[in-house]
């Protein structure tokens, strides 16, 4: 019977090696360090038994997967023993383990009964755990690298004002401050979304995202426009108000490419897309200048200005425009001269021109 038993924990061992090479193999994560995780946790149960683990040395056999447990004693004079879970008489050492030396160290073998069970199931909450993290980490790193991008998402639910995200391999949530409002999504709605931040966490990657960011539209630009992937264009500024109006300044050192019409695109087509992306959110893209006064004249567009008076210094800018362009220079609620404000990173103060 005991026989059997020795032959149950050793096939246990070495099943264990076999699993973890499999593990190595497939998933990427050492072996050394699942073992080593595992030698750990051991010493922490034999703590448990014999009331400390200073001592307590857990060796994993890397080839077989047998385990032994092992106590450091410090080698003292016969008459000396204090404490025999952590000393050893001179006399002993040197019959059992030939250490002459008093002073010295020995290791000596206590392996309980049954150890190779515990040892078993240590391992294999060890291997889960390890597993575990090591996938949560995969994902950290996957995500992380689309920081800062556009990536699609599928809508599974609404949680309150909330919205549940299944992005493939991970849920996320798409907070109400980071949706556009009016906005409404149908479960399994594939829709566009902006990863603004990835968290590593306990529980695994916390990922931040949101449509409303100004950078979503850029990106979503980026991914449909050729010449902004290639550089030949590029997007200097952009000013947004989410599920209303963006503005977008835009440049090229190529004078054969027209930058704005290389974002709108043949029959607007480029353009478009992108609005029908944002649900009809409205779009004016302008040329940038690294003149103040041309690029602020710009910036008010569709409204026509007479002159754009800069104060450089103080950042701001007096335009006089004609009076029947007065209202589209400042837009509904004044959203154009703020858009147009936050594109140039100028005070505009618009002034009807005196007949």
């Amino acid at each position: 019977m005991a026989a059997r038993k020795t032959k149950a924990v050793s096939n246990d061992c070495s099943e264990l090696i076999d699993a973890l090479d499999a593990i190595e193999k497939e998933k990427q994560i050492s072996k050394d360090v699942i073992l080593e995780a595992i030698e750990n946790s051991l010493i922490a149960a034999c703590k448990n038994q014999y009331g400390k683990s200073e001592n307590i040395k857990v060796n994993i056999n890397r080839e077989t997967g047998e385990v032994k447990v092992y106590a450091q004693k410090n080698v003292v004079d016969d008459d000396d023993i204090e404490d025999a879970t952590e000393q050893i008489g001179i006399t002993e050492a040197i019959l059992r383990y030939d250490v002459h030396d008093i002073g010295g160290t020995v290791d000596v073998e206590i392996t309980p009964k049954n150890f190779g069970r515990i040892a078993a199931q240590k391992a294999k909450q060890v291997v889960v755990q390890k597993i575990r993290e090591e996938e949560r980490k995969v994902l950290y790193v996957r995500y992380l690298e689309k920081e800062r991008e556009v990536i699609t998402g599928i809508v599974q639910r609404y949680s309150g004002k909330n919205v549940c995200i299944n992005l493939g391999n991970i849920d996320a949530i798409l907070m109400e401050s980071e949706q556009v409002k009016g906005e409404h999504f149908n479960p399994t709605e594939h829709i566009k979304l902006y990863v603004v931040e990835v968290k590593d966490t306990p529980k695994g990657p916390r990922i931040t995202l949101s449509r409303t960011h100004p950078e979503f539209v850029k990106r979503l630009f980026e991914e449909e426009v050729t010449e902004l992937q290639d550089g030949t264009v590029e997007i200097r500024s952009i000013a947004r108000e989410a599920g209303s109006r963006t503005k977008m300044a835009v440049s090229t050192n190529n004078p054969n490419v027209d930058p704005v019409g290389a974002c709108i695109g043949m029959n607007q087509g480029r353009v478009n897309a992108i609005v029908d992306e944002l649900r009809g959110e409205k779009i004016d893209i302008i040329t940038w200048s690294d003149e103040p006064a041309v690029l602020i004249g710009n910036a008010l567009n569709p409204a026509k200005v007479v002159s754009v008076d800069v104060n450089e210094e103080e950042r701001t800018a007096k335009v006089l425009v004609p009076e029947s362009q007065l209202s589209l220079a400042i837009g509904k609620e004044g959203q154009n001269a703020r858009l147009a404000a936050k594109l140039t990173g100028y005070k505009i103060d618009i002034k009807c021109e005196v007949d």
